[in-house]
């Protein structure tokens, strides 16, 4: 990956009618680069997606491929192929007719495109279903098959729209590592559009996150993760607890902040500098909570609360606890670590952090 950039938004909205789908969008695509795209429905992601593929065209703007205006240019012209969630794939094609579909419709000569297939075949590991109609292979295959006939044409930039929704937990898995290692040995730009923050974080160089049409957030998965910029930020990751309060005493080392769960001591955030009786949010990782059955150290912010449940994820569980004026608080730990706590319903624990493992939301 390069700081130069192949893809430029410059000032680009989309409007259907009275709805703005897309609002003034700034934003750079780095050459050969993985940059994932995340929001919920209805935030613009996918119009993004289809105005650099050319299947909308922006309402107003500028959109630049390799420095060249492509707002006006054909989609079969701008060699940005894509991915689709539901593939696409020529169901009355043989897997090699489906892959070198772009390769006849370009005119390449059938010995040129015989080579480039084959090679493609081979890379995604389906030489083996070459003569196998499409609609006899699992997902995952079919998965293999629209990759080889979107790269066989060996493009600037893909497109996936939603590409592994389909796929099952497993699959999903498998094929994220595919994805990753083919855009890596390959070094050509991916923009992948997803729902699921696994596969964004576990993938992507950076992450766009969207909402209403507006870029809320860019940044690499654990600038992102551990720094949201904004409370929606923080809330649409879902991994966050968030408390919003007060300032009630500043000085170099803390930040005090009074929220109806308590007073805690926040470390300054230089990106929002902060004065007596100014409101502030701020936001601690459920990771980095930690839960007992005696009162923690005084040096420790900490809160009494009640344990609401406790939600199984894979090696961890999410313990969800109710503490002072009904917040919600959610707190991540190892099942080793949770054997050793009272976590029955209604349980009385303590939850506690550092004041350095807090961050200060400079957008609120």
């Amino acid at each position: 990956m390069t700081d130069q950039a192949l893809v430029v938004f410059d000032g680009v909205a989309k409007r259907f009618g009275n709805f703005v789908a897309v609002e003034k969008l700034n934003l750079e695509i780095r050459k050969g680069e993985f940059l994932a795209i995340m929001g919920s429905s209805g935030c613009g992601k996918t119009t993004t997606l289809r105005m650099l593929a050319g299947l909308e065209a922006p309402s107003e703007g500028e959109i630049r491929l390799d420095g060249k205006r492509i707002n006006d240019l054909p989609t079969w012209n701008r060699d940005t192929p894509m991915v689709w969630q539901s593939l696409a794939l020529f169901p009355f094609l043989t897997v090699r007719e489906n892959v070198e579909f772009s390769l006849r419709m370009r005119g390449a000569d059938k010995a040129a495109r015989r080579r480039r297939v084959d090679k493609w075949l081979e890379r995604m590991q389906i030489t083996e279903f070459a003569d196998r109609n499409v609609a006899h292979l699992s997902g995952g295959q079919r998965q293999r098959v629209a990759l080889a006939r979107s790269l066989v044409t060996e493009p600037q930039i893909l497109l996936l729209d939603e590409p592994l929704s389909a796929l099952d937990a497993h699959l999903k898995v498998r094929m994220q590592s595919v994805l990753s290692n083919l855009q890596r040995e390959l070094g050509i730009t991916f923009v992948y559009v997803t729902h699921s923050q696994s596969e964004a974080f576990s993938m992507a160089d950076r992450v766009v996150i969207m909402s209403r049409g507006r870029i809320e957030q860019i940044g690499n998965p654990q600038e992102i993760y551990r720094a949201p910029r904004t409370k929606f930020v923080a809330e649409f990751l879902g991994s966050s607890n968030i408390f919003a309060g007060e300032v009630s005493n500043v000085s170099e080392a803390a930040v005090k902040i009074s929220t109806p769960a308590g007073e805690f001591d926040v470390v300054p955030n230089a990106a929002k500098p902060l004065s007596k009786g100014n409101k502030a949010t701020f936001v601690v990782s459920d990771d980095r909570l930690h839960l007992s059955n005696r009162p923690p150290e005084d040096r420790l912010n900490r809160l009494q609360a009640s344990v609401v449940g406790e939600e199984f994820v894979g090696a961890t569980a999410v313990i969800h606890l109710e503490g002072a004026e009904r917040i919600e608080i959610k707190v991540q730990k190892s099942h080793d670590e949770l054997e050793q706590l009272n976590l029955e319903p209604g349980a009385q624990v303590w939850v506690s952090w550092r004041p350095d493992a807090t961050h200060i939301l400079p957008g609120e």
